[in-house]
């Protein structure tokens, strides 16, 4: 009753997690086991639970509803396992220390969850290699955990929640073992083991190998404090948010194996932070962007599977020295405008082609008396034939009456 931390990670366990959990619990690791089973509806009578990591075994399922009484959670690390259904709905406003969601490498399917989107203090939402469809929520922009408040800060980071700091305020103490808490997380395209410190820090979003659909919504250029945005290996269409240039904090960008088209913003050279860029297998078109840091990303890998662009690191060189700018953006009164420009320049086509057929015709007529009087003769000709085949046509309807008739 009075245990406090429980940690029996990176052993040989098997079985299924024992049913009888309660009391005053509040670190609970089981990770890197070969634990087995479905997660226990017990664990939802540990209400001081602050972190749960059950990653990295063969647990199976889907996460049960008691889950939701543990709203104190800081920590939710379930990846590396075979749970399956739905992402759950009660993930909302109550989770409100949640910072770290990490549901990687299992079977859930269904949509994205917009209640995702009211964890206020949300820093880690990793939920890659699943088997999601749906389209990208906008509502993700607008996570205030991930938006830097501090844009003159030239570090570019986020304005920081300790967990101990929320742990401290939760309990009154503070977690006298947070030297071991750890997540590993996929950035700049390798795995990276986050620690204490570094662990607080680390700011990412990662929905890729799933099935999403639909466009990049633009709302996730808000996500100005994000550290890593991967997307890859999904069915995306559409064009790189315009805005992506507002994530001055972004050191990891994938958006590779997606359907993506367009042009490559220029404001990705503002990221003066970004080591890692992956745009290939894409439909993407015209001119790299050059300037800044994005010069010192030099392997044409990065831009492999897009035929129609251009640049000084592919074989497609760009016929011209200027890189394309954004289309511009036309307002509805613009629209109008250009509406009514077409309708009348077609209407315009109409008439002059018809005043040259007209004309054409009849001026021929009116300059050679020979075609004049041909063309009248024929006509005279045509209408005696059809007036005599007329008459004939009613004399033997009238016959066929009348013997009828009789």
């Amino acid at each position: 009753m009075e245990l406090f931390d429980l940690n029996l990670a990176n052993n040989k366990l098997s079985g299924s997690i024992p049913d009888c959990w309660k009391g005053s619990l509040s670190f609970l690791t089981l990770s890197f086991n070969k634990l087995s089973g479905v997660i226990p509806s017990s664990l939802g009578s540990l209400p001081y639970l602050v972190t749960l990591h059950l990653n990295g075994n063969h647990l199976n399922g889907e996460l049960p509803q008691a889950l939701d009484y543990c709203t104190d959670l800081v920590i939710l690390d379930l990846g590396e396992n075979n749970f399956s259904g739905s992402i759950p709905t009660w993930f909302d406003e109550s989770f409100s220390s949640l910072l770290i969601l990490r549901l990687r490498e299992n079977r859930f399917v269904g949509s994205i969850p917009t209640q995702l989107c009211s964890l206020s203090n949300l820093k880690i939402l990793d939920m890659a290699v699943n088997n999601l469809t749906g389209t990208i929520p906008h509502c993700l922009g607008n996570m205030s955990s991930m938006i830097n408040l501090n844009q003159g800060n030239p570090s570019g980071s986020v304005a920081i929640t300790p967990i101990q700091d929320i742990i401290s305020s939760t309990f009154g103490v503070v977690d006298p073992n947070w030297d071991r808490e750890h997540v590993v997380e996929i950035l700049k395209g390798r795995y990276n083991e986050y620690t204490k410190i570094d662990l607080q820090l680390v700011v990412n979003l990662d929905l890729s190998s799933n099935f999403l659909s639909g466009s990049i919504p633009e709302e996730l250029s808000f996500l100005s404090g994000l550290h890593g945005l991967n997307l890859s290996h999904n069915h995306l269409y559409g064009n790189i948010p315009i805005g992506i240039g507002n994530m001055m904090s972004l050191e990891s960008l994938d958006l590779s194996n997606n359907h993506l088209s367009g042009i490559i913003p220029q404001g990705i050279s503002a990221l003066i932070f970004l080591a890692h860029l992956n745009l290939s297998q894409n439909n993407l078109t015209g001119h790299i962007p050059k300037g800044n840091q994005i010069q010192t990303l030099d392997d044409p890998s990065i831009y492999a599977g897009n035929p129609l662009l251009c640049g000084d690191l592919l074989r497609n060189k760009c016929l011209g020295a200027e890189t394309p700018q954004p289309q511009k953006i036309l307002h509805p009164e613009d629209t109008h405008e250009e509406d009514k420009l077409d309708r009348a320049l077609f209407y315009a086509v109409i008439m002059l082609g018809f005043a040259i057929g007209l004309w054409g015709f009849f001026g021929v007529l009116l300059f050679k008396k020979d075609w004049r009087r041909a063309y009248f003769n024929y006509a005279d000709q045509v209408a005696d034939k059809a007036y005599v085949a007329i008459v004939m046509k009613v004399a033997k309807l009238k016959r066929l009456r009348m013997s009828r008739s009789a």
